[in-house]
């Protein structure tokens, strides 16, 4: 039994909700998470759903098999789907008397910093209430140029702006494996993955016809809610009552590595993670831990709640100077190229490079993204005044609105 309350978000991919060679819902798999659901909140916990599926029933209301390929019929369908879900996940909640409420968002809702901020505020106040939110993109009027690109995404998202404690990504696999385990009877499940850049891992499920996500999207996912403290867990959606265990099982190893650190053994990214004799019951899954030192709030919003407009290139002196613990802003000085075309105000992403001995940039080291930042200048402003000194700006430019390129509270940084 868990004492501490969390703050969970369960990610529901549409082969979750709906078979995907029959096109029927998934009835008693909607019925076994909503129980789980109202479980957990019973305990005292707070659930977030981030629910896919609005094309889905969209497409078997109507009598389709396939997808359609184009957009405006893909966003109809997500309109006649999306109120026939909800009134599923009404009707089910209702038999156990939970309240939901539905919450519809675009990148174009978040990427303004006030409407994410009501955004935020409008979950915390639904959760205080004792309310289930439902979250889903607003695929009726997203375009692709602005789309999250899928739910796993939202969900991390979704989990930096509640500050979960947990996200679950669930899906028609147990766990993350070593190799394909249909193929390769020597996969082994990878249970714990303390560094994903290190992860060796098969990520050859590409989702079902009706979602857009797969394995890969779902590690995406995995970063960005670590990154923001969140500990994320992939496991099977067709057992959704595994959470408990799951949670009591992560829990209690927490408590038991403050108790006794360093018990636990170093972890292999090509092996599964042994289980402790009293733990043999608990399902199979894939835990990805968090980031000791989480971004949260405006940096967090930063790097995750808009896409970048272009991109500015630094060198590795002013990368140490805006990413150091009392860091600087950014001066043109430390400047050496630019990427793509950008206003004033529009966030950009920042990409360290190295100079060579004649001061150039290093054509065999490949830039690395290193944060994003809001931008004082436009593109063709700073293609004037890049690598020029803080004075000079008025020189070149006939005026100088700001000596930064980006003000240091304007940017996040990714280490």
């Amino acid at each position: 039994m868990l004492g501490k309350k969390l703050t969970i978000v369960i990610k529901l991919g549409s082969s979750s909700i709906c078979d995907e060679e029959s096109h029927e819902l998934r009835l008693t798999n909607m019925c076994l998470i909503v129980q789980t659901a109202v479980e957990l909140r019973s305990k005292g916990h707070k659930v977030v759903f981030v629910s896919s599926g609005a094309v889905a029933v969209g497409m078997r209301r109507m009598g389709l098999h396939k997808k359609p390929k184009t957009m405006p019929a893909r966003q109809a369908l997500a309109s006649i789907g999306q109120s026939r879900l909800m009134a599923y996940w009404d009707n089910f909640f209702r038999l156990l008397d939970q309240p939901i409420g539905q919450v519809l968002v675009s990148r174009t809702d978040i990427s303004d910093r006030h409407q994410y901020l009501n955004a935020s505020n409008t979950l915390n106040e639904l959760l205080s209430m004792g309310v289930i939110p439902i979250v889903n993109e607003n695929d009726t009027l997203s375009v692709k140029e602005i789309k999250f690109g899928d739910n796993d995404t939202l969900s991390a998202i979704t989990a930096g702006m509640v500050n979960a404690d947990y996200l679950f990504l669930l899906t028609d696999v147990d766990c993350l494996y070593t190799a394909n385990p249909r193929l390769d009877p020597d996969a082994k499940p990878v249970m714990v993955v303390e560094d994903l850049s290190k992860l060796k891992v098969n990520v050859d499920s590409p989702g079902s016809s009706f979602g857009t996500g797969g394995m890969v999207t779902k590690l995406i996912a995995a970063e960005i809610a670590c990154s923001a403290g969140v500990t994320t867990v992939i496991t099977r959606s067709s057992v959704p009552g595994n959470i408990h265990s799951i949670l009591n099982y992560i829990e209690r190893s927490k408590i038991q590595q403050e108790i006794i650190p360093n018990v636990i053994p170093a972890f292999n990214p090509l092996e599964a993670q042994p289980f402790v004799d009293d733990d043999a019951d608990v399902p199979l899954h894939t835990r990805f831990v968090p980031s000791r030192h989480p971004i949260r709030d405006r940096q967090f919003w930063l790097l995750h709640g808009r896409k970048p407009h272009g991109s500015i290139l630094v060198d590795q002196g002013a990368a140490q100077a805006i990413t150091r613990k009392k860091r600087a802003g950014l001066l043109p000085v430390g400047v050496v190229g630019l990427e793509g075309s950008f206003h004033e105000d529009e966030l950009i992403s920042i990409k360290s490079v190295k100079r060579s001995a004649d001061g150039t940039v290093d054509p065999t080291f490949a830039p690395v993204e290193i944060g994003r930042a809001i931008t004082n200048y436009s593109s063709s402003e700073l293609q004037r005044i890049m690598g020029a000194h803080t004075q000079e700006i008025v020189e070149i430019l006939g005026y100088c609105d700001n000596e930064y390129v980006a003000d240091r509270l304007n940017m996040a940084f990714f280490v």
